[in-house]
């Protein structure tokens, strides 16, 4: 378990918050769910309905379809962030490595985040672009590896 200052040092390093205010990040910190996963656990699966999303604390997730494997999450870094937008079903499923520690936010904390601070929304836009643009180079790598 975090200790308050930890959390509030750890959630102040990852990039979607990064740019927030110390008042902001305390409070944001504190409301969030501390969770712990075991190695080899399903923390959600692909179609299921999503809510939250998920901060890495400690430890390593895959987020897959199926057996192929989309990515890999470490410390600092999040996932579940799409579902918790569109609302619509989870569109992969994400599988413990290791033991894993993470920060749970939920759709109506992070609304309301928003709200409050709307340049939330603008850091997480930033991170889905370098993500979409990180899997096209590698769709562009592969696909052009197979011509």
């Amino acid at each position: 378990m975090l200790t308050s200052v930890d959390r509030l040092l750890f959630v102040r390093r990852v990039p979607i918050f990064m740019e927030l205010r110390d008042d902001f990040i305390v409070r944001l910190a504190s409301v969030m769910n501390e969770l712990s996963y075991p190695a080899n656990y399903s923390i959600f699966k692909q179609g299921e309905e999503g809510r939250s999303l998920y901060i890495v604390v400690s430890g390593r997730v895959k987020v897959h379809i199926g057996d192929t494997k989309l990515a890999e999450v470490e410390q600092g870094k999040f996932f579940g962030e799409m579902a918790v937008f569109d609302t619509e079903p989870r569109s992969a499923s994400v599988t413990t490595l290791e033991p894993c520690e993470c920060l749970e936010l939920t759709q109506e904390q992070l609304y309301d985040a928003v709200e409050e601070t709307p340049e939330i929304a603008v850091n997480i836009i930033r991170e889905l672009s370098r993500l979409i643009r990180k899997l096209n180079n590698n769709l562009n790598t592969t696909n052009g590896a197979k011509n």
